[in-house]
């Protein structure tokens, strides 16, 4: 049934997933902008966020530790996977490099699997945030709202490195025209690397910040890359402040259409994700500078 209640509770549930997949978006965006790679394994990244998270959990029970486990974990996992196999394709097809990043996603999947076996798992939220909140028309999860607020601060930080800083120039520029970046002088090899390092710390954070919202599974990468594409092409594929609008247009679509028919939710977002095309082929706030 469908009332006033459940509609505004749907939203707030939107609103949660919007800031999760606009911080995963994020990642993906700033790899592809600057460094032009399809990373297909950046939902293992995000499932690897979680597992990491998860065993530093068992270990300490601090879902502080937790946390900058299964971010720092990734992020060096990125590092490596960048320095090791990424960047032979920078030169490649994007053919090759959707094999490649694929093919790592399932090497990803089938490690979890083999180390964890494929019953769900669970982290449980911080002792700060369990339980429920009032907001005076309705009870809500309190960690749910937690997670809306730790991933504005994720994405505030974000800005600040790619608008504030040294670093963040360089990758905006390398977005924009990247043979100019190295005609400067710049080592742009050592800026991809720190850029699918942040890219796939991102995805990492999210992982583990989910994991008490949504149980663990070594499969549960697969639905978030796909939500995360159509976020980055609604966004602009490059653009940091597409993919934050782009992340929470998709999650009140699916949200919203779950509510009412939960076998329409991706046919909804997949319609908004076309309308977007017709309408602006680059995205709502995408550039030239990678058709």
């Amino acid at each position: 049934m469908i009332n006033w209640a459940n509609l505004i509770s749907q939203m707030f549930n939107g609103l949660v997933l919007g800031a999760l997949l606009a911080l995963i978006s994020s990642g993906l965006t700033i790899i592809y902008g600057t460094l032009g790679v399809l990373n297909l394994a950046h939902g293992a990244m995000f499932m690897l966020g979680g597992y990491a998270g998860y065993v530093a959990y068992t270990y300490t029970e601090s879902f502080v530790v937790a946390v900058a486990a299964g971010s720092l974990f990734v992020m060096v996992a990125g590092v490596i996977m960048e320095r090791v196999i990424v960047r032979h394709f920078y030169s490649r097809p994007d053919s090759d490099q959707l094999l490649v990043t694929f093919g790592i996603s399932i090497c990803f999947v089938e490690l979890v699997r083999f180390c964890f076996g494929s019953l769900s798992l669970t982290v449980p939220p911080p002792k700060l945030f369990a339980g429920i909140t009032s907001l005076g028309f309705m009870f809500y999860p309190t960690y749910r709202l937690a997670v809306v607020g730790i991933i504005a601060v994720a994405l505030l930080v974000l800005f600040i490195v790619l608008y504030k800083t040294r670093l963040g120039m360089i990758v905006r520029a390398g977005i924009e025209d990247s043979v100019m970046v190295s005609s400067l002088g710049i080592d742009v090899y050592k800026v991809f690397m720190v850029v699918f390092g942040i890219g796939a710390m991102a995805a990492g954070f999210a992982g583990i910040v989910n994991a008490p919202v949504v149980s663990l599974t070594p499969d549960m990468g697969e639905a978030i890359l796909v939500q995360t594409f159509v976020v980055v092409v609604i966004g602009g594929v490059g653009s940091f402040p597409g993919a934050i609008i782009g992340g929470l247009i998709a999650g009140e679509i699916i949200s919203i259409t779950s509510m009412i028919n939960p076998g329409y939710a991706y046919v909804m977002l997949f319609a908004a994700m076309t309308l977007v095309l017709v309408l602006r082929p680059r995205g709502l706030l995408g550039s030239a500078s990678r058709e």
